[in-house]
């Protein structure tokens, strides 16, 4: 069977997200065709941040790009460069932060996967009429400049997806971070 419409497959109607059909993306062209431009970076979650930095340094040769104090999350981040994205390694600053809920219910691990975007609050309104849900009432300030939206795991296919649209310069290598909701 041929699909004949841009949301259907060969077996029917494109149900991935919710049960309801997805809408046609009419997002910015990129490669691929959608509204992910890229994978940005994998959020691990980590107790002891000097320590993950290392074993990253240590183990793959990889280089400390940014750390980042983030308060309204109430984390700490290190961002380690790998190709074009990056390895983000998350450690709480407070008890209720969701990286502390997430460490103490399921110890240290992959927590998220940011996708970058073109326009993070299009992105964010596309997925939710696809039937994703939205942690996020309205996209909001992220590290390193950017803009982030993030999608409830339970509708994301088991996964926790942040949508991240990158609006300032790349950090540069080795640099700790001052931005607003930010502290180094």
């Amino acid at each position: 069977m041929k699909a004949t419409r841009a949301n259907e497959t060969a077996w029917g109607p494109d149900r991935r997200a919710g049960g309801r059909p997805l809408p046609t993306s009419t997002g910015p062209p990129t490669e691929t065709g959608g509204l992910l431009t890229a994978l940005d970076h994998v959020g691990i979650a980590v107790a002891d941040l000097d320590e993950a930095v290392n074993f990253y340094e240590t183990t793959f040769g990889a280089h400390l790009t940014r750390r980042e104090r983030v308060e309204h999350d109430g984390v700490e981040e290190a961002l380690l460069a790998v190709g074009d994205g990056y390895v983000q390694l998350l450690t709480p600053t407070r008890a209720d932060s969701a990286v502390a809920k997430f460490l103490a219910m399921r110890g240290p691990g992959l927590h998220h996967v940011g996708y970058r975007v073109a326009d993070c609050r299009r992105a964010r309104d596309l997925a939710v009429a696809a039937g994703a849900e939205a942690l996020d009432d309205e996209p909001r300030p992220g590290s390193r400049g950017t803009i982030v939206a993030f999608l409830h795991p339970k509708t994301a296919l088991g996964t926790l997806i942040e949508l991240v649209e990158v609006i300032a310069a790349p950090p540069e290598r080795g640099g700790a971070a001052t931005r607003e909701g930010a502290t180094p």
